[in-house]
């Protein structure tokens, strides 16, 4: 890998501290992709890293993912931005893997690869098959869980285990370097 390019207009905030590899005290407030950048920096100089911090819609999108990518990744939370990011790649021909939700899971053993259209158990699966059938977008590629939800009865807020969201970032970078070199 000789060039990576980060999007994300999100800073670290104290939520991230149980779940994103670089978030820590020092982190919070500092724009992600800044950090991200600084960290494979410190692994390999040689990369050239394009950091962006805009939040992705459907206008900014094709000036932002290059039609020679090899590869997208897309680990976003928004729904709107992540249908528009999903159509734009099918569209025009260019390999994706899209993550799920990994919110209350618990158990990084159940994410799994496959099809959108062969997902179980996980809601926002659910809703972004819909959506993608409405679009006539036959395929996508995803990394996602088979586990139940775990739902607090105090509370609305979704939380995550450290290992889950980890576990399916590993596995998008994974699934990304595999199909590369294949």
């Amino acid at each position: 890998v000789s060039r990576i390019t980060l999007i994300d207009y999100d800073k670290y905030d104290i939520t991230n501290l149980n779940r994103q590899l670089h978030s820590n005290l020092l982190t919070i407030g500092k724009y992600k992709v800044d950090i991200i950048k600084e960290n494979i920096k410190n692994i390999n100089k040689k990369v050239y890293i394009e950091d962006i911090k805009e939040k992705l819609d459907k206008k900014n999108i094709p000036s932002l993912i290059p039609m020679d990518v090899d590869f997208v990744i897309d680990a976003i939370d928004d729904f709107r931005a992540k249908v528009e990011l999903i159509e734009y790649c099918y569209n025009n021909n260019i390999n994706i893997i899209s993550c799920m939700g990994t919110g209350n899971k618990t158990k990084p053993e159940k994410l799994q690869y496959s099809d959108i259209y062969k997902t179980k158990i996980c809601p926002l699966a659910r809703k972004l098959r819909k959506e993608l059938r409405n679009r006539n977008i036959g395929k996508l590629n995803v990394v996602y869980s088979t586990e139940e939800i775990k739902k607090d009865s105090l509370t609305t807020i979704v939380g995550s285990s450290p290992f889950v969201p980890a576990t399916a970032g590993l596995l998008l970078a994974s699934y990304v370097i595999n199909k590369i070199i294949e």
